[in-house]
């Protein structure tokens, strides 16, 4: 009897409850969608970077990233990418040798990192060779080629076909040149990347160095990204001397800022809620005012206390959840149907390339935040009930008869 006289309540002044529950509904949808985007943006920055150059998993010796040393090389590199190839849930492996060095043409000359690669095996694990704006990735087979990003090409005022010549220390400490001709430009969703990395066959590499084949990291792309801890195991347990990486363990920032977009959602709704509690009770404090009399009347026939503070609480609960219910359901519909058709932000595309994010984001929500975010509304209404439903329960029959 209490809960449906409770339903009933709410819409004695359906104005008033309408106005909470839109504020409620739209307030929600709110925060929700700006979260949904905030996460989709952490998730773009993750994928982009694992298909850029990341990688699900990648080793080394021991201390090379904190050093970067040419000669931290992995002892049998190749023997080790040929094994790695036969593991469960591994999709592709590419082993990759990693030199500091300079680049220069006419026009000027600039830090970068060389990455010596085979092109038929980081075709699976890097996404450069499907980011081409000129020139062709199969060039790469031949000798002296390379493939550099749009960002550093314009620092060097190089186009295809351009000559470039590469300078680093070699594995005897002595300064190492390698002239080549630009075969390919590629253009990444991040500007510092493109203007930091060259790719060039390793075989180039080996030749000029005049050293035996070296490989300084290895990177692994697997079929699902939930297979990381289970293959790390094996990695570990396999190469115990090495250095074997997930790439949050990499990518520390990258995995920290992406975790931080959920809780920020959290965050943000939680603010929301906090300032809808205030319009919840003073919505309650009028509803109970107007009804003042009819509570002095039901304590002053025997209805007990109790059940009219139940009674309140209902009434703000279904008031609540009505809105909060509705929110949800709006921001989910919404949410699905952008994270399918995408938001084109490439007119700040050039902001967005400063963090990696794609121009092209689509919003996602996990769909446990709609479990968490259904008990926040519930507490929230359980909250912003106490006070008007102790003070309805204070009333004096006697005054309130007389009075109202």
């Amino acid at each position: 009897m209490l809960t449906a006289l409770a339903w009933k309540n709410i819409w004695r002044n359906k104005k008033r409850s309408l106005i909470v529950i839109v504020a409620l509904a739209f307030g929600l949808w709110g925060g929700l969608f700006s979260g949904a985007v905030m996460i989709g943006m952490g998730e773009s920055m993750v994928n982009l970077a694992i298909e850029r150059n990341l990688s699900h998993i990648q080793i080394h010796k021991p201390f090379y990233t904190r050093d970067r040393d040419i000669k931290a090389y992995i002892p049998d590199g190749l023997e080790i990418v040929g094994a790695i190839k036969k593991i469960k849930y591994v999709r592709n492996v590419s082993g990759r040798t990693l030199i500091e060095g300079m680049a220069a043409s006419p026009a000027s000359t600039y830090g970068v990192q060389i990455i010596g690669i085979n092109p038929a095996e980081a075709k699976n694990t890097t996404s450069i060779s499907k980011q081409l704006i000129s020139g062709s990735y199969d060039e790469l087979s031949k000798k002296n080629r390379i493939i550099i990003g749009q960002k550093l090409a314009k620092r060097l005022n190089l186009k295809i076909r351009s000559k470039i010549v590469l300078s680093f220390e070699g594995i005897h400490e002595s300064i190492v040149y390698n002239s080549c001709r630009v075969a390919g430009i590629y253009k990444t969703e991040s500007a510092q990347f493109d203007g930091m990395h060259v790719f060039i066959n390793r075989n180039d590499l080996f030749r000029a160095l005049e050293s035996k084949p070296i490989i300084h990291e290895i990177a692994i792309r697997l079929d699902k990204e939930k297979n990381i801890p289970q293959v790390l195991r094996i990695l570990k347990k396999q190469y115990p001397r090495l250095s074997v990486q997930s790439w949050e363990e990499i990518a520390p920032e990258i995995a920290f800022l992406s975790d931080s977009m959920e809780n920020f959602t959290y965050l943000f709704v939680a603010i929301i809620l906090f300032a809808l509690v205030f319009g919840i009770t003073n919505t309650m404090l009028m509803s109970i005012i107007d009804r003042i009399r009819e509570f002095g009347v039901l304590i002053a026939v025997g209805m007990k206390r109790m059940k009219i503070f139940i009674m309140i609480i209902l009434e703000t609960v279904f008031l609540s959840v009505t809105g909060g219910l509705s929110g949800i359901l709006i921001a989910a519909v919404t949410i699905d149907y952008w994270s399918k058709a995408g938001i084109d932000l490439s007119i700040i595309s050039a902001s967005l390339e400063s963090f990696g994010v794609s121009a092209m984001l689509y919003p996602e929500l996990p769909l446990s935040m709609y479990f968490v975010l259904s008990i926040m509304i519930i507490l929230a209404a359980n909250i912003a009930a106490l006070y008007p439903a102790v003070k309805a329960i204070h009333i004096k029959p006697a005054q309130a008869i007389r009075t109202y």
